[in-house]
């Protein structure tokens, strides 16, 4: 009976005489030489990087910024975040000793790399955008919008809130009130406990202490003008949903239709999503230069204020309007859209056929608003007064927003478009999300700060985008014209410095004729005088 044979390995002790090169374990597809030339063909002083010019003090060689910041792509590209990781990984994988050419920085050095250019390595993302652009890889017609919540390095009780800080110091204060009665009791009995009086005395000024601590946070907090206080992450907030409580970012992103690239990702520490469409949209229009720009949204976004803003700059929303009244219905009772306006009277008119007219101006929450209201004597007798009025109510009011006619022309859009946009949107957002929190571990952000933060989520959207560019274009394309806009760069760089030297040349043969000229009239003009 024959037997298949197994493959015969090497044996470890062998000597080879021509063993291959690092090169020759990294093939020519492998992303890990994208990121090589892409690097290389940065200007890291230009962006700001940090001892990028060679201005190095006496003293060890310091690594090049250009073998840590390939590093870091690498690492975030591949789910390799921690800079004690990133260490280990200079030592054992082939594709990182490759691309740092045998380089191996400690820990410490690559994340101080990380936590000192945090303004350099956004630099970084905004050029790899500038590049998208210049490929044309933008359609700038259409984004959406979405917003997740990150985690944060920062611990769910290290974020103290109000209500918080309040209910520690009602129990504090009722184990001290409690303490202080013990010892009262034990005053009392005259020679006896005096070890139990110790012991409560000790923890009496153990839980004072805990009080000082907790009103100094309430005061820290009222003079914060914050809602919330973060005593590790200063910037890093607690957000609920879906009854999950989680300490960290709200993260907001614009995706381009075109070819699903990030166009535009924010670090927010807002609770929710209802302040930021304007603020996305009118920064996806802004980078990708569109003047009709449409943006699709969830029903999170929706807000007239922000529509309005949208549309006042050429950007067309598509934000689905919450049901704020499935309650109402629910329970048979009618809801605004039950009454109908009359612009040409400027009245509503309800279910019954009674009118509502305009009985007040106010403002709320920065917008201006009118007041519509029914007669009470007319409401008494109808018999629709249980579905319109709740119990001790005499009249029903409405209130408009003066532009409320931008709310109902969104409407009747959303009623044409609203479902294809929409149904775009989840294949839009929601994907790149998913890939960006498996890309974090799904745990959480390493810095803290959102300054720093938004470094390291530049990263992450350096690494998605850049994923999908190799996709798109092929390895071979990319580093074509990687080496190609390097070459420009330095011949631009070249140029200028030659119109230095020659301004220079210039200006010093111009103060020589200067200072000739200036000679010649001193003489004319002493001659004239010894006339």
């Amino acid at each position: 009976m024959n037997q298949r044979r197994y493959k015969q390995s090497q044996s470890r002790t062998q000597g080879m005489l021509l063993p291959p090169s690092i090169e020759e374990y990294v093939s020519e597809d492998n992303p890990v030489r994208a990121i090589d030339v892409y690097a290389e063909s940065l200007d890291l002083e230009a962006l700001g990087f940090q001892h990028a010019g060679g201005n190095l003090s006496p003293g060890q060689p310091a690594y090049p910024p250009v073998a840590m910041l390939k590093l870091y792509l690498y690492g975030y590209l591949n789910r390799v975040r921690s800079s004690r990781r990133l260490e280990k990984e200079t030592q054992r994988n082939l594709e990182v000793i490759w691309l740092l050419r045998g380089l191996k920085p400690s820990y410490k050095t690559i994340a101080d790399f990380r936590k000192d250019n945090p303004g350099a390595i956004k630099a970084v993302n905004t050029d790899f955008l500038a590049l998208c652009q210049e490929l044309g890889l933008f359609g700038g017609a259409l984004v959406g919008i979405d917003g997740s919540f990150f985690r944060a390095n920062a611990s769910k009780s290290s974020i103290y809130t109000q209500k918080r800080i309040q209910t520690a110091l009602e129990n504090l204060e009722m184990q001290i009130e409690a303490y202080l009665q013990a010892m009262d009791q034990l005053d009392q009995q005259e020679g006896q406990g005096e070890g139990d009086k110790q012991l409560l005395q000790e923890q009496l000024e153990a839980l004072m202490a805990r009080q000082a601590k907790q009103q100094k946070r309430k005061k820290k907090l009222a003079q914060s003008g914050e809602k919330q206080l973060s005593e590790v992450d200063a910037d890093a907030r607690l957000f609920s949903k879906s009854g999950q409580v989680v300490a960290g970012y709200n993260i907001q992103i614009a995706v381009d239709e075109k070819h699903k690239l990030l166009a535009v990702c924010e670090v927010t520490n807002d609770s929710n999503d209802v302040g930021q469409l304007a603020p996305m949209a009118q920064k996806a229009q802004e980078f990708l230069g569109s003047q009709h720009l449409q943006v699709v949204a969830d029903t999170g976004y929706f807000n007239p204020q922000h529509l309005k803003d949208c549309l006042a700059t050429g950007i067309t929303p598509y934000v689905p309007q919450p049901d704020r009244y499935k309650a109402a219905r629910r329970q048979g009772r009618f809801s605004r859209e039950d009454f109908t306006y009359h612009p040409e009277q400027d009245c509503y008119v309800c279910p019954a056929g009674q009118v509502l007219r305009r009985n007040r101006t106010y403002t709320m929450t920065g917008r201006l608003l009118y007041g519509y209201a029914s007669q009470a004597a007319v409401c008494a007798p109808c018999a629709f007064k249980t579905k319109c009025l709740p119990k001790k109510t005499r009249y029903r009011q409405i209130s408009r927003w003066e532009h409320e006619q931008i709310v109902s022309d969104h409407n009747q859009r959303m009623a044409q478009a609203g479902a294809e946009k929409l149904a775009l949107r989840a294949a839009l957002a929601e994907h790149p999300f998913g890939t960006l929190k498996h890309r974090c571990g799904w745990t959480h952000f390493l810095l803290r700060g959102k300054h720093k933060v938004r470094a390291e989520m530049a990263l992450l959207m350096l690494g998605y985008n850049l994923t999908r560019v190799l996709n798109i274009l092929g390895m071979e394309f990319f580093n074509t014209y990687c080496r190609m806009r390097a070459r420009k760069c330095a011949q631009k760089a070249q140029s200028g410095s030659q119109f230095q030297r020659n301004s220079a040349v210039f200006l010093f043969f111009a103060a020589m004729w200067g200072h000739f000229a200036f000679g010649l009239k001193s003489n004319f003009v002493l001659a004239r005088s010894a006339r």
